[in-house]
């Protein structure tokens, strides 16, 4: 069957603007995408960039943008993009600067993950908290959640629409990294705190906005963005509660075991805490609010079952002590 590639050319040092090119190719059972692109160098382009290595889906390189997602080539199949697309379009990593055609600069996700510390933190605090000398690490002693798995293919930060808006952000790779050191149990509790506060800083876990993009994208199943909720609980266990995000979380859990439901007038007071420059802002809010009728009466009758409601918070506390 002879199938028609579109495939987005892009020289810097002689295109203006990103165009798209066309090639017509003679395509057999079972061929990848990444196959049916080294066939048109070989045959048709020689000027036609992309990079490879493994083949196998081990080593990330052929991670590029195929049919508007993110994904490797190696292990995309053309017969199964053809019927559920009508055709294969090709293009780079979004998000990335594009070096040639396919090829993107990678060197900003590179330094992202090296600013996490991507290595164990584990020189002996004050406290004493870390035995010295050798540690063997037991299987059942950790669970890194398959965030380990993860082969550094950049689709997640090419997927992630907070990336897109604000290339600071330390992106969904980088924070599954630090996840997996977090849990591993040869890092002392010191080490892992002062990690938690760098995290929490801005552009870090509290930037996420849970679009998910990062986990439909992943093709090794690493789930970033659930990555980044762990760190969030294990700042807010910590009481590093100081950032917005974090008042947020422990502000709404605040409301619901008191009242039973989100108290939407409280809730901006909570977050803003006592930033007056802030608390001013959200002033108009409030009015909003009130004419909406969205502010709770003071003087209403409680929710039924709120001893209910509390039990369950008393309970998520003693599992936690006892954790």
């Amino acid at each position: 069957m002879r199938l028609t590639f579109t495939v987005q050319r892009y020289n810097p040092e002689v295109d203006v603007h990103p165009h798209s090119e066309e090639y017509r190719l003679e395509v057999g059972r079972g061929m990848t995408v990444l196959e049916a692109l080294i066939r048109i160098k070989d045959e048709q382009d020689g000027s036609l960039s992309l990079r490879y290595s493994c083949r196998s889906a081990i080593c990330g390189s052929c991670a590029m943008e195929i049919n508007g997602s993110e994904k490797l080539a190696c292990r995309t199949s053309v017969r199964k993009e053809l019927e559920r697309h009508g055709g294969i379009v090709v293009a780079p990593l979004r998000n990335l600067p594009v070096i040639k055609d396919l090829v993107v600069d990678m060197s900003s996700f590179w330094g992202k993950i090296r600013s996490v510390t991507p290595w164990l933190l584990a020189e002996p605090s004050a406290g004493g908290d870390r035995p010295p000398g050798p540690m063997t690490l037991m299987p059942q002693s950790y669970e890194f959640h398959n965030v380990d798995a993860c082969i550094m293919c950049g689709a997640c930060v090419a997927a992630c629409t907070v990336h897109e808006v604000s290339k600071s952000f330390l992106g969904p790779a980088a924070l599954a990294k630090a996840d997996r050191f977090l849990a591993d149990p040869r890092e002392p509790e010191s080490s892992k705190r002062f990690r938690l506060k760098e995290l929490e800083k801005e552009h870090g876990i509290w930037d996420c906005t849970r679009c998910n993009f990062c986990v439909q994208v992943c093709p090794k199943d690493v789930k970033p963005m659930e990555a980044i909720v762990r760190l969030r609980r294990a700042a807010i266990q910590r009481g590093l509660t100081s950032t917005g995000g974090a008042r947020h979380i422990t502000g709404f859990a605040e409301l619901i075991e008191r009242e039973g439901r989100l108290n939407e007038a409280i809730m901006p007071l909570k977050v803003v805490s006592f930033d007056w420059k802030r608390l001013l802002s959200v002033i108009p809010l409030g009015v909003r609010m009130l004419l909406k009728g969205k502010v709770p009466n003071p003087l209403g009758r409680p929710i039924q079952g709120m001893e209910h409601v509390r039990s369950i918070f008393a309970a998520a506390r003693r599992r936690a002590k006892s954790a």
